[in-house]
């Protein structure tokens, strides 16, 4: 399924990736490296490509914009929360074409941890361009303990000084820790959101008296430990059940286990983390500009949010009455783009008419048309998907169930459930099937599309767990299980990204809405 490439020396923890054929030597249970597997002894499933662009295909929602298929339970915001902290684990940057070629074959330069490396880079230090200027002394000549932030540009009746964008270049570029996070303006303001959520802590220890040249450490930890208990308790538990996390921290990982370093395993990064490919909705209300609600100039739709970023669609600001055909690309954000916290986290207890709260798109195997086809020729992501998985040799839905020794796998008359399930059915595939796909259809079948079944949580929630456990400066791994999130939060000792933003006090920016 592709070529052999040796583990090359020189990019420390980031070597050269294993191909299949080597990975197939490996146990994850021996600390294989920066990838592995968590059933090794599994036979891969082999399809061929007709079966799976057929099933590609079936898999394209075919009514969008149907609020049937929303999930109410999981708001917008947690789609891009669940991309930036893809991001943060991981940084592949060889090109598709040479996935194809040899998907093992890939650069991975970043550490599988929530670490936030993403966001502070190699620190002050080592990333200056980073970090603003550290005012309080040396006359400014050292970075930090700040994050930088970016502006924004006026347009219309938006003005005032708006620090809503991330820092970027004379050209465009973000200035960021990882590029991918400026690829769709929601997850690029989820990243900015991390800049001042850091920004706000530091703030917070400056009050307090806190000497300066220990202010950015501290801050970065504290910053750090909640975020890692927002991804645990508020994502992967509403994606899961809650109580999971604190389930498999008593009664241990039996799954993703390792000696001393966590690794990153295939079956998660190509199967069960894929899942937040269906819940990405086709469009959004962004603000009271770009809303599909009454007043508003024109729906947030998919195409809009990546074309106005630097790096999918080099349009980032629009002084154009038309937001799609904007006459002057600027190099940074306009104030009419800047996010309504609003309607991507239940920030409120609940919104003022006019603001509508954005759900994801169910769990399942449905996925929106443009990802059906994306730009650039890029064709279409579940083909992708289901074809990297063969690539890489991830056994069948089934296979895994029974290694997991689950009660109740899905059965193959649930599997053909549905246009979709029919074309699984016709290729045997409702019998021997494909791991991301099986992930979708038990969430679908056993999860009514809220959440997942028991083997996509099961798996999502042991591999969080064991990244954070295995990081040496997580809250796990120094204080345990007890310790409980110290900042403001609306329930005392828990912490949320809703809280987060509360936190920060940047809600709805253009509405003149700081607090709550």
């Amino acid at each position: 399924m592709g070529t052999d490439v040796n583990v090359q020396p020189g990019h420390g923890k980031a070597g050269r990736q294993p191909t299949r054929q080597f990975l197939d030597t490996l146990s994850g249970h021996d600390d294989p490296g920066m990838f592995g597997r968590m059933f090794p002894t599994l036979e891969p499933l082999a399809v061929d490509d007709g079966p799976l662009h057929e099933l590609a295909d079936a898999m394209k929602d075919p009514v969008p914009g149907d609020p049937a298929g929303n999930n109410a339970n999981v708001p917008a915001g947690f789609t891009y929360l669940g991309q930036f902290v893809d991001h943060d684990i991981t940084l592949d940057l060889t090109s598709f074409g040479d996935k194809e070629a040899d998907p093992m074959a890939v650069e991975n330069f970043r550490t599988p941890a929530l670490d936030l490396d993403s966001v502070y880079g190699l620190g002050p230090d080592g990333s200056r361009h980073l970090y603003a200027r550290n005012s309080a002394s040396d006359n400014g000549k050292t970075p930090g303990p700040k994050l930088l932030i970016g502006k924004t540009v006026n347009v219309d009746s938006i003005t005032g000084d708006h620090r809503n964008d991330l820092p970027r270049s004379p050209e465009g570029f973000a200035l960021i820790g990882d590029h991918r996070n400026d690829e769709n303006l929601l997850v690029a303001q989820t990243h900015l959101a991390m800049l001042k959520f850091h920004n706000k802590v530091c703030d917070q220890l400056a009050a307090s008296g806190k000497p300066p040249g220990e202010i950015f450490e501290e801050a970065r930890r504290i910053v750090t430990w909640h975020y890692q208990w927002i991804v645990l308790h508020d994502f992967v538990e509403r994606i899961t059940e809650k109580g999971l996390v604190a389930k498999i921290l008593e009664q241990g990982r039996r799954f993703y286990r390792f000696k001393k370093t966590p690794y990153m395993p295939v079956e998660f990064s190509a199967a069960v983390y894929r899942l937040g490919h269906s819940m990405v909705r086709q469009v959004y209300s962004h603000n009271r500009i770009f809303t599909p609600g009454p007043g508003g100039l024109t729906p947030a739709t998919l195409d809009l949010l990546f074309r106005f970023t630097g790096l999918s669609g080099g349009i980032i600001g629009d002084l154009a009455p038309n937001p799609i055909q904007p006459p002057l690309p600027l190099p940074v954000l306009s104030s009419n783009w800047i996010i309504d916290w609003r309607r991507f986290y239940a920030v409120l207890p609940s919104n003022p008419p006019g603001v509508a709260l954005n759900s994801s798109r169910k769990i399942d195997p449905f996925v929106v048309p443009q990802l059906h086809t994306l730009p650039g020729d890029g064709g279409s992501l579940p083909f992708r998907n289901l074809k990297r998985g063969v690539l890489l040799g991830l056994p069948s839905g089934q296979d895994v169930a029974k290694a997991m020794k689950i009660k109740n796998p899905l059965t193959p008359a649930e599997i053909s459930k549905g246009s979709d399930g029919a074309v699984a059915k016709k290729h045997g595939l409702h019998e021997h099937t494909p791991l991301w796909y099986y992930i979708l259809k038990e969430a679908e079948q056993r999860g009514s599309g809220e959440r997942l079944g028991p083997v996509g949580a099961t798996l999502l929630a042991e591999v969080f767990v064991g990244l954070v456990h295995g990081d040496h400066q997580s809250y796990l791994w120094v204080k345990g299980k007890n310790w409980k999130p110290t900042l403001p939060s609306q329930v005392p000792g828990e912490f949320t990204m809703a809280d987060l933003l509360r936190f920060v006090g940047d809600i709805s920016p253009i509405d003149g809405i700081s607090t709550v």
